[in-house]
């Protein structure tokens, strides 16, 4: 469905304006880690490809997927390759340290699947690792830098996961471009400058990090060229050796001590790496409209929340309404509560509770949750509902702390194979711990911190050996049993918001992929509607007031990449609040 002329000039003009000249970029101070580079939201150039495109947060990941792409591979090739790139030059972002979860779309088998590559908790952990002695809770910085929030990587297993998905090219082959890079240096960007220098006190805690980022006591600065030949040598011994050389012998035992013997030390323990699996899991797809939405099941949460808000929302013509209207953004806003309000009691990892994944995303559910919408103002209270499956769950609600950091890559090659794969450490430099050059998690602070309430347990608790609730939500949208979409982005639990809105403007607002990246970004999650600073989703700020929301404003930084497939080729976007580039032929 397109939108009118008209429609789509308005749509331009608000890309237009929303561009700050450099005078006015800011970097914002968050509590949780390093800030975002509010770097400019007037779309990037949109690239076309005929065979293959590759979309990821940084130009050297996206020219290293290209390499592997020209020399014949395979997407799941060039997503191994990408990913060992961006563990290098976006290091705050993802890594060997971290996990990831990942879509894939094999052609010629005509077949999706998941693979679930999130971290796991310590066998040792208990529900009261992150409380104090009196029972509360933890602050947010004390419960997340040092051991005690670092969970078993599960980046090494996905990628080699990935590769005997079909990958065509040799494993150590797709090694090359990051120990080329790792030897040989590579320019430290403005923003990974800006976010070392914003975060130095934090970083300075572990001499590793310290004399990583903080060389002689100075910040690295843009334009510095970084080697990192311990990563390097992490590489290599990976290459050899496969995962397996991560996960047991002498970079586990460095894992495990740089986890335990850290000034808040953890409990990881060689067995939890040892026994570290990655699990191929079952998509979750919903209709939306004359598409098919796919994205990744429990223990993320993205995939139930997208199927579940368009689900609510395929009664409304979006596409009449269009960006602009307050009233598009109130159904938006508070199906989007409704979706958060069930994620909060519900998800989980399933291997530790009942998930009830087919009644979240039922048809007849999600019409009864869309009734809610029509009372024409903001709801008083999103509540959770109950689905079918849900009846005998007696489970009590539990927020966690998961926070904008993050990195997502697209690819599609040239046989029509796609990958769409968001992959993290949590918050920007995770735990801030390093070990053989790379960052360590901090994933065990997306678990709620609270194990139960009114004598309720909470499902996201911490558990030994479970996997924490993530909001990451990767996505490949079809049609006619076809892939049109590939699309994902970095931010916390922001995700699900930027997400959704991309999907919007594509599927409903008929904009590019470009275009709908660089949207201004609104979400809501729990009640107050967040609006993008300084761009003109403030101009809405009135109207949704009066419609009963509550306002915050924000510089809402997503890291968009996607990919729209069509008949005649592949159409590249990529975020302008970040560095990542298309690139395709």
């Amino acid at each position: 469905m397109r939108v009118p002329i008209a429609r789509l000039a308005a749509v331009s003009f608000l890309l237009a304006l929303a561009a700050p000249s450099p005078a006015e970029e800011r970097t914002a101070r968050f509590d949780h880690g390093p800030p975002e580079i509010a770097s400019g939201f007037s779309a990037k150039p949109l690239v076309r490809a005929e065979r293959w495109m590759a979309v990821t947060a940084h130009p050297l990941a996206s020219e290293a997927a290209a390499d592997i792409l020209r020399a014949g591979g395979d997407a799941v090739d060039a997503a191994v390759a990408a990913q060992l790139v961006l563990g290098l030059v976006e290091a705050q972002s993802s890594g060997l340290g971290g996990g990831a979860f990942a879509l894939v779309w094999r052609a010629q088998e005509r077949r999706l699947t998941t693979l679930d590559g999130r971290e796991t908790a310590p066998a040792a952990a208990t529900p009261a690792l992150f409380l104090d002695d009196d029972g509360k809770p933890l602050g947010r910085l004390e419960a997340m830098i040092g051991g005690r929030s670092v969970g078993a990587p599960g980046t090494p297993r996905l990628l080699e996961a990935l590769h005997a998905k079909g990958g065509k090219r040799p494993w150590a082959e797709l090694f090359a471009p990051a120990i080329r890079l790792a030897r040989e240096g590579f320019k430290v960007t403005p923003r990974l400058a800006a976010q070392v220098a914003a975060d130095a006190s934090r970083l300075a805690l572990s001499p590793a990090t310290r004399d990583y980022f903080l060389p002689g006591g100075r910040p690295v600065a843009a334009g510095d060229l970084l080697r990192n030949p311990a990563y390097a040598d992490t590489l290599e011994a990976l290459r050899d050796g496969g995962a397996d050389a991560f996960y047991a012998g002498p970079i586990a035992d460095d894992v495990v001590a740089a986890a335990r013997s850290a000034a808040r030390p953890g409990a990881l323990a060689a067995e939890d790496l040892s026994r570290y699996r990655v699990i191929e899991r079952d998509p979750v797809c919903a209709p939306y409209r004359v598409y098919e939405v796919c994205g990744m099941g429990p223990p993320s949460s993205g995939g139930i929340a997208i199927a579940q808000i368009l689900g609510m929302l395929e009664p409304t013509d979006l596409a009449r309404l269009g960006p602009d209207s307050a009233e598009a953004w109130r159904r938006i806003g508070d199906a989007s509560r409704l979706a958060f309000a069930d994620r909060e009691l519900y998800v989980a990892d399933p291997a530790f509770a009942p998930q009830p994944v087919a009644g979240l995303i039922a048809r007849e559910y999600l019409r009864d949750r869309a009734r809610l919408l029509e009372r024409g103002r903001a709801l008083d209270a999103a509540e959770p509902g109950r689905p079918k499956g849900s009846r005998t769950l007696n489970l009590a609600p539990g927020r966690a702390h998961d926070v904008p950091a993050t990195s997502h890559l697209s690819i599609v090659d040239a046989q029509g194979n796609v990958v769409s794969m968001t992959t993290t450490i949590e918050a920007g430099f995770g735990s801030r711990l390093m070990a053989r050059g790379f960052l360590l998690n901090n994933e065990l602070t997306d678990f709620s911190f609270l194990p139960e309430r009114d004598g309720r347990p909470v499902a996201n608790r911490v558990e030994p050996g479970k996997r924490p609730r993530s909001t990451m939500a990767p996505t490949i949208v079809f049609r006619d049993g076809r892939p049109t979409l590939a699309v994902g982005s970095p931010g916390g639990s922001q995700i699900v918001g930027y997400v959704l809105k991309t999907l919007i403007a594509r599927l409903d607002w008929g904009l590019d992929v470009a275009q709908a990246a660089a949207l201004p970004n609104m979400l809501n999650r729990y009640g107050p509607f967040e609006l993008e600073k300084g761009t003109p989703a403030e101009a809405l700020a009135a109207p949704l007031r009066q419609l009963g929301f509550g306002i915050e404003t924000d510089d809402l930084t997503s890291g968009v990449h996607a990919i729209a497939i069509g008949p005649h080729g592949l159409e590249g976007g990529a975020d302008p609040r970040r560095e990542g580039v298309a690139i395709g032929e």
